[in-house]
């Protein structure tokens, strides 16, 4: 068990390195790291926890290190991987953290991180069309995904609203004849 909590951690700590611009980047590593190589969770589990981890309080990469840790390796396994993907950060802003502020108005420095926001923009966009086509599957869900896909661009509503919102379209929708009852119980 120890091994595998030594693995679980290097595995979230591998994430939180490779982390840069928030917790949206690093969707496209989760995937590939906690479901493709490791399977502690399928696409679908690792999209709810990210809605789930977008709800509650505190940051999402944290709080979606700590669900899938908690659903692989219970309690010890939770804490374990929130440590891990936050143990890359605070050793690394520890150590910038004198240097910063003398480099940041130099032009190299801005242009690196233009376009660093750049690329963490296409590998967002890459997570979110591999999680898209697993989760859109049908008219209902696609509805669901443009009204919410309008309500955020149109809207300043929180998030959290959206996700009840798309909850309670799916529990509606699974409830209504002839609508429901798609794969693992997925809305139709």
């Amino acid at each position: 068990m120890f091994a595998k909590l030594i693995e679980l951690f290097l595995t979230f700590a591998k994430v939180g390195v490779m982390t840069f611009g928030g917790g949206y980047a690093m969707l496209p590593i989760l995937q590939r790291e906690v479901v493709e190589n490791k399977g502690w969770a399928s696409e679908e589990e690792l999209t709810d926890y990210f809605a789930i981890g977008q709800c509650t309080p505190g940051v999402i990469a944290v709080n979606t290190a700590t669900f899938i840790g908690r659903k692989s390796f219970g309690v010890v396994g939770g804490v374990v991987a929130t440590l891990g993907v936050v143990f890359p950060s605070l050793v690394i802003l520890s150590l910038l953290a004198g240097v910063i502020t003398q480099f940041s108005e130099l032009a190299w420095v801005k242009n690196a991180f233009a376009g660093i926001r750049v690329c963490v923009c296409v590998l967002i966009f890459n997570a979110v069309w591999k999680l898209g086509k697993k989760a859109v599957i049908d008219k209902w869900t696609w509805a669901i995904f443009l009204l919410v896909a309008a309500g955020a661009v149109f809207t300043k509503l929180s998030p959290v609203v959206f996700v009840l919102f798309a909850g309670v379209c799916g529990v509606v929708l699974r409830a209504l004849p002839g609508a429901g009852g798609g794969k693992d119980g997925a809305a139709k």
